[in-house]
């Protein structure tokens, strides 16, 4: 079941930036550009974002424990 969900997530994106790209320009292959390119940029993003987020949370933890944010 988790791998329709991510591929739905990924066509959702790509339709997004699609829409968002044709719409402002006008063009298929300037949307169809944005629709790939676009979900490549979240892959090799989003690990980053997580991984600086669980830094922050560590250092909320350690510097006051009560008020440190929740997972």
């Amino acid at each position: 079941m988790i791998i329709i969900e991510k591929i739905s997530q990924t066509l959702l994106h790509m339709s997004v930036a699609f829409t968002v790209a044709f719409i402002f320009t006008g063009s298929v292959s300037v949307g169809g550009l944005a629709a790939l390119v676009e979900p490549v940029c979240n892959v090799l993003l989003l690990p980053l974002h997580d991984r600086a987020w669980k830094k922050i949370r560590m250092r909320l933890g350690k510097s006051n424990p009560d008020t440190a944010l929740a997972s």
